[in-house]
């Protein structure tokens, strides 16, 4: 298991509780590559290497997660690698079933559904908002199933160790979306595809503030547009409505009325649409849950557009692939 660790005092004992419990006929080694955190996180994992000897704690002084992705793989000497978040709770049979699925074959990837679960009141709205179409986008993996699906791209993994040292290991110029961008270029080997399985589902604890929410949305929104200038097929059509949110939003403070006004009647939808989604949401969720769910929409998707835009200036336009997907939009 291949586990970065920058700053996870807060969920770290948690996560590696279900990872240690892992259900598996075999060796499993715990990796955790620490990127200089300043918090507790370095005294618990010398605690947990010191009392586990299946875990191990490496240094990762470029404190990037594909740096420290590859730091692991280099260091890891299984069969097959599994990717883990530390801030993510994962089923006992993660290994044992992302492991078997990839001896069946016809599979480059493995991975399981991204469930959020809240652990505090606003990461507990954040994931309440995750749990719908606004909030999933088009993301299959944050989604589950009765049977296995295949995906773009999923939440973490399991591959094959020879497979990624092959493909050169991720991107590390893909501070972000470093495994969307993997998954693509796995994909293009055409060894098979990247198999969602239910029964992998794991747990994952969204943002807990505004403001950390709005900057992971942001760099999303920054990153995808890299990941599309180099693989074109990885934009969907959900990846075109954030940044035509945040142009209708300038447009609706334009000093030209032809602009402003049609804007502003696009945000005044977009607005009915969120307050429609929270009302439904109140039917079972909390009030105060609810009623705070236009709040995140609004971050997630203005975060997200505008850090798009700002991809464009930093990474160029992605044209050929916008084009296509508009075109897509078009013919429905």
């Amino acid at each position: 298991m291949l586990i970065p660790v920058l700053d996870e005092e807060r969920h770290l004992l948690a996560a590696v509780e279900r990872m240690r419990a892992q259900v598996f006929t075999g060796d499993v080694e715990l990796l955790f590559i620490d990127g200089g955190s300043t918090d507790a996180s370095p005294g618990m994992l010398a605690r947990l290497a010191a009392e586990d000897p299946r875990i191990r704690v490496l240094q990762n002084p470029k404190r990037r997660t594909p740096s420290a992705l590859n730091i692991g793989l280099a260091a890891a000497r299984g069969e097959y690698v599994a990717r883990m978040d530390a801030h993510s709770h994962y089923p006992p049979t993660y290994l044992a079933e992302g492991v078997e699925r990839l001896r069946r074959g016809g599979a480059v990837s493995v991975s399981g559904p991204q469930i959020a679960v809240g652990d505090a009141p606003f990461s507990r709205r954040v994931a309440l908002a995750l749990q719908t179409p606004l909030g999933v986008g088009g993301a299959k993996f944050r989604s589950s199933d009765d049977a296995e699906f295949e995906v773009d791209t999923g939440f973490t993994g399991v591959w094959r160790r020879e497979l990624l040292q092959d493909a050169g290991g991720w991107d590390e110029a893909w501070v972000i979306d470093q495994d969307c961008e993997l998954a693509f270029r796995l994909a293009a080997r055409d060894e098979g595809g990247h198999i969602c399985v239910p029964a992998m589902a794991a747990e994952y604890i969204p943002r807990n503030s505004v403001k950390r929410l709005a900057r992971q949305y942001w760099w999303y929104g920054v990153y995808k547009v890299k990941t599309i200038n180099r693989h074109p097929q990885a934009m969907r059509p959900s990846h075109v409505l954030p940044p035509g949110l945040a142009l209708t939003a300038l447009a609706a403070i334009a000093p030209v009325s032809l602009l402003r006004r049609p804007a502003r009647a696009g945000l005044a939808l977009y607005c009915a649409v969120l307050g429609a989604t929270a009302a439904r949401a109140a039917r079972e969720a909390e009030p105060a849950d609810a009623g705070s769910l236009p709040l995140v929409f609004a971050t997630m998707h203005l975060s997200y557009g505008f850090g798009f835009l700002d991809g464009c200036r930093r990474f160029g336009v992605p044209a050929a692939a916008v084009a296509a997907v508009v075109r897509r939009l078009a013919a429905r």
